[in-house]
C-alpha cells in the first residue's frame, strides 16, 4: 500500500480558497443561465465544477480539502420553485490498485494469518456523497447497477481460479472495508451534498495525506422518481513537486545514474556511521 506522506504546505491555503471561490461564481453563473419558466429544457442535465483541478503534494502535505459544486438543470415541472429538490450522489474513485486482505485463525495459542482474499484493481480511494440515505433514493436494483453507495461499488475479487464480485455481506469484503475507512480512505456519507439553491448543490470530500497520486474519477447522478436521468464525469490529479518530483523524474529518466548515486550516496552514509560511532 502506499506509504503516508505528511502535513499540507500553508502557502495552498490562499490558492485553494481563491479556487473555491472561483467555483462557487462559476455554479452561480451558470444557474442563472439555465432556462426557466417556458423554455423547458428536453432532458435533465449536469454542470459540475471543482474547486482544484490538480494537488499538488510534497514531503509536508497532510491532506486536501476538495469541493463539488454543480447544478442541476431538471426538465419539465419539476423546475417549479417549490418543486422538491432531486436527489444527488457523488462519488469519488481514486486509482485502482490490489490489496490481500488476511483472515487469522488461532492455532496452538497463538493467531496467525490461516486464509486470504486479493483485491484486484479496486479504488485506492472510495468517497460517497449524498442529500440523503442512498437506500431511500431507488430500488436495489438500480443501486446496484449503477455503483451508488460504498456496499455497491464493484470490488474484483480473487476467490480460488475465479475471479467476482462477492456478496456485500462476505467477511473479507466487509473487513477490507473497514480497514479502508479506518484509514479515511473510504468513506460514505449521506448528508454530504447540500443544496445552496433549488438547482444548486455542493459536497466537501477530504483527500488524506496517505492518498496515492494519480487520477481521480468524480461521478455525479442525479435521481428522479428512483432512476438516474442525468449524470456527468470529471476529475482531478495529485502529483508532486518540488524536489520529490524531480527525484522522482531522474529515477525514471536515468534510471542506471539514480542506483549509481543511491550506492553511492549508501556508501557514503554507512561510513559516516561508522566513523562517528565507532568504539576505540
Amino acid at each position: 500500500m502506499t506509504p503516508p506522506v505528511r502535513a499540507a504546505a500553508a502557502g495552498r491555503r490562499s490558492g485553494r480558497m481563491r479556487g473555491l471561490w472561483t467555483a462557487a461564481l462559476a455554479a452561480a453563473s451558470l444557474a442563472l443561465a439555465l432556462p426557466a419558466g417556458g423554455a423547458e429544457p428536453e432532458r435533465d442535465r449536469l454542470v459540475v465544477s471543482i474547486s482544484e483541478p490538480v494537488v499538488r503534494i510534497t514531503s509536508t502535505f497532510s491532506g486536501a480539502s476538495l469541493v463539488v459544486f454543480g447544478v442541476a438543470e431538471v426538465a419539465g415541472a419539476d423546475t417549479a420553485p417549490d418543486a422538491a429538490p432531486p436527489d444527488i450522489v457523488v462519488t469519488v474513485r481514486g486509482p485502482q490498485a490490489s490489496y490481500v486482505a488476511w483472515r487469522k485463525s488461532r492455532v496452538a495459542g497463538l493467531w496467525v494469518n490461516s486464509d486470504s482474499r486479493t483485491f484486484l484493481d479496486v479504488p485506492a480511494f472510495l468517497s460517497v456523497q449524498s442529500n440523503r440515505p442512498v437506500e431511500d433514493m431507488a430500488s436495489p436494483e438500480v443501486l446496484r447497477t449503477e455503483q451508488i453507495g460504498l456496499s455497491r461499488n464493484v470490488l474484483l475479487q480473487r476467490v480460488g481460479p475465479d475471479f467476482a464480485d462477492v456478496v456485500p455481506t462476505d467477511s473479507f469484503r466487509q473487513a477490507f472495508l473497514r480497514i479502508q475507512g479506518s484509514e479515511d480512505l473510504y468513506e460514505e456519507n449521506p448528508r454530504g451534498v447540500t443544496f445552496l439553491a433549488p438547482r444548486v448543490f455542493r459536497t466537501e470530500f477530504d483527500i488524506p495525506g496517505r492518498a496515492p497520486i494519480g487520477r481521480y474519477d468524480v461521478s455525479v447522478k442525479l435521481l428522479r422518481n428512483g432512476q438516474v436521468t442525468a449524470q456527468s464525469t470529471e476529475h482531478f490529479e495529485i502529483i508532486k513537486s518540488g524536489f520529490e518530483q524531480n527525484i522522482a523524474i531522474f529515477s525514471q529518466n536515468d534510471a542506471l545514474l539514480y542506483g549509481i548515486a543511491v550506492a553511492i550516496g549508501s556508501l557514503i552514509i554507512g561510513f559516516i556511521g561508522n566513523f562517528l560511532f565507532r568504539r576505540e
